[in-house]
């Protein structure tokens, strides 16, 4: 593929912006500077950089965001920034997404892709893919109480009883909780129904894939194939 080529589907501006930028001796393959954007290359691996950043071709991007209180999981937030202000803009100009939604109370693991279909994979109501929460309550947390969610609370909107797929005490007022699906509020209104309280909420994992302990909050980082594996998708 044409290295002009390359940069616009990595989202690097128009076919001219990215032609301009390799000319102007911006872009580097392999630590040479390549300033013909008709030069071809293999995207098997490629690692483009682009001003002394790296810049690994991906087909369709997947990355995650350790996301921070009061950012919206939107693309027009209504009161606080967008997550996607927290990415750089080639990302954005992909056209990226969030994978499903954190309140903008809720910190924590967020995935984003332009790859409509690994979107559905993840989010179908009958995939059914694990997501780990870690809250903390405002009371202490109680066997009862914990026995209720692994059961099965009723919600206002759903009859049907929703249950946890794992659930534990991690602390007096702490607990770690597996979900399968991902209703409006669901972890704060579960727990609501057992008679305590969430002051706090953060994702720490999905499907086999768990937040780095060493990414920080409002960071972001590559998904690779192998990764992506773990989400079950």
């Amino acid at each position: 593929m044409r290295l002009s080529d390359v940069m616009f589907s990595q989202g690097f501006g128009t076919r001219r912006i990215c032609a301009g930028l390799i000319e102007q001796g911006h872009v580097a393959v392999g630590g040479q500077v390549i300033e013909d954007p008709s030069t071809e290359f293999d995207t098997e691996g490629l690692v483009l950089t682009v001003d002394d950043i790296a810049w690994p071709f991906f087909d369709k991007a997947v990355v995650m965001l350790n996301k921070p209180v009061d950012y919206e999981c939107s693309q027009k937030p209504k009161h606080h920034p967008s997550v996607l202000t927290l990415l750089p803009p080639p990302l954005r100009n992909r056209g990226v997404q969030p994978i499903g939604r954190l309140d903008q109370d809720t910190t924590g693991m967020l995935l984003l892709t332009e790859d409509g279909a690994l979107i559905h994979r993840l989010t179908h109501p009958k995939r059914h893919v694990p997501k780990v929460y870690q809250a903390q309550c405002a009371r202490p947390v109680t066997p009862e109480q914990i026995a209720k969610l692994l059961a099965g609370v009723v919600l206002l909107d759903d009859p049907k009883p929703v249950a946890a797929i794992a659930c534990q005490a991690t602390g007096e007022c702490s607990l770690s909780l597996t979900l399968g699906e991902g209703k409006y509020h669901q972890v704060r209104r579960m727990v609501a129904a057992v008679g305590n309280h969430v002051e706090s909420l953060h994702r720490s994992q999905m499907g086999n894939l768990v937040l780095p302990a060493d990414l920080p909050m409002g960071q972001w980082r590559w998904v690779g194939p192998a990764e992506r594996a773990l989400l079950g998708a």
